[in-house]
């Protein structure tokens, strides 16, 4: 059946797919019943399944074609959600991070990614942001300059998450931490490293494994004083998903993102992949005790952001190789995570647990009160509400007064 696509302005000339349906994915990568979101266009998941209990896996998805590729372009896919557009929509247009640095922890090596960063930026009329200048770092696990090597799907998720950091912050210096290998325990490393780092004030995670105990691998995501985010995954409700379960992030649900003819100019709904779900093992925010979660430990999601690769996912510049880059439409709640981030490191408020705050101001975010991530036994778990949801936690930024 063909489907009629509608279109709507974000800002410097950005359209947004509207009206399309997001498809669900399995936990192996496939789109299950694939939906197009564009003639011909469907989701992948960008990096491999896991079948280790403790190895992550990263939540970035791109649109392909009916040949599983996105085919080269030397311009962003217009459908795609700009800089411009992402402000907008969570209402940061200058606002400003005053030199803090939001560092993004990563699998893998990307030897290009500067490159690429610098082709994104251009392209949006964004500030360079360089080695050379200052602004940009990238480092391995252990903080020293020994990379690790190529993998091209986890590079293709540092892209995304590079590339949303600045689109949401621009004034954002970044740190990228490398692991160097996609392991609880490397991974883990490098967000200590990460935390270590002069400025970091946030620290982006966009993966996520099965459900973990704090008492394993929360010291590596403890730290008071930064805000740690972690996407929530990208299969729907499954349960808890971690580090996104753990007591000591602020975990990231995620929305489909439309223009609409509203006061705001957007509306946004429940992307039907984002991941929600009770920890079996972690302790319940005190934060959110006031919140109907129906979680007898920690709940997730926290807050949320665009995370639909067809309504709301961002244009960035990716590398199809070592040596090789080129256009395409990324989403996932790997999307999310680093917005969020990039939200804190604009507010300048994260002493304590970071997680905290949103709750204390949940009049400060974009309620989400639409849509559905599955079925679950407990309405809230997987099904949007005015309030706090499982899929979408408290809801998306209005500006960054809730951070």
């Amino acid at each position: 059946m063909r489907q009629r696509i509608l279109v709507s302005a974000l800002g410097a000339g950005a359209l947004a797919v509207v009206g399309l349906t997001a498809p669900a994915l399995t936990a192996s990568g496939a789109v299950s019943a694939p939906t197009p979101y564009t003639a011909g266009k469907h989701a992948s998941k960008v990096c491999s399944a896991t079948k280790s209990a403790h190895t992550a896996v990263c939540d970035a998805i791109k649109l392909v074609n009916d040949k599983g590729v996105a085919p080269a372009s030397t311009t962003p896919p217009a459908t795609g959600l700009t800089p411009t557009g992402l402000q907008d929509a969570y209402k940061l247009t200058g606002l400003k991070a005053n030199g803090r640095t939001v560092a993004i922890v990563d699998a893998y090596g990307y030897p290009n990614l500067e490159r690429d960063l610098g082709v994104y930026r251009s392209q949006f009329g964004l500030s360079a942001c360089t080695t050379a200048n200052g602004c940009l770092r990238i480092i391995d696990q252990n903080g020293g300059t020994s990379l690790p090597r190529f993998n091209a799907g986890w590079a293709g998720e540092q892209a995304l998450d590079v590339d949303a950091v600045s689109a949401a912050a621009p004034d954002a210096k970044i740190v990228v931490v490398q692991a160097k290998s996609a392991s609880f325990a490397d991974l883990g490393t490098a967000v200590q490293t990460a935390a270590k780092q002069a400025g970091v004030v946030a620290i982006s995670n966009s993966y996520g494994g099965g459900d973990a105990d704090d008492a394993t691998y929360g010291s590596y995501y403890n730290h008071p004083g930064i805000a740690v985010t972690a996407s929530t995954g990208d299969n729907g409700y499954q349960g808890g998903s971690y580090p996104a379960s753990s007591s000591y992030t602020t975990a990231v649900g995620g929305t489909s993102l439309v223009a609409a003819s509203n006061s705001r100019g957007w509306s946004e709904s429940v992307w039907s992949g984002a991941g929600s779900g009770c920890s079996s093992y972690n302790t319940a925010l005190s934060a959110a005790a006031l919140f109907d979660t129906g979680c007898s430990k920690r709940a997730m999601a926290d807050v949320s952001a665009a995370s639909d690769p067809g309504k709301g996912g961002m244009a960035i510049y990716y590398p199809t190789s070592k040596t090789a880059s080129t256009w395409a439409q990324f989403g996932g709640t790997s999307e999310a995570a680093p917005i969020i981030a990039a939200v804190y490191a604009l507010s300048g408020n994260t002493a304590g647990y970071a997680n905290a705050t949103p709750y204390a101001h949940p009049g400060s975010l974009f309620d989400v009160t639409s849509g559905s991530n599955g079925s679950c036994p407990t309405t809230q778990w997987c099904n949007a509400r005015a309030g706090w949801d499982g899929p979408t936690g408290l809801g998306t930024p209005n500006g960054a007064g809730a951070f």
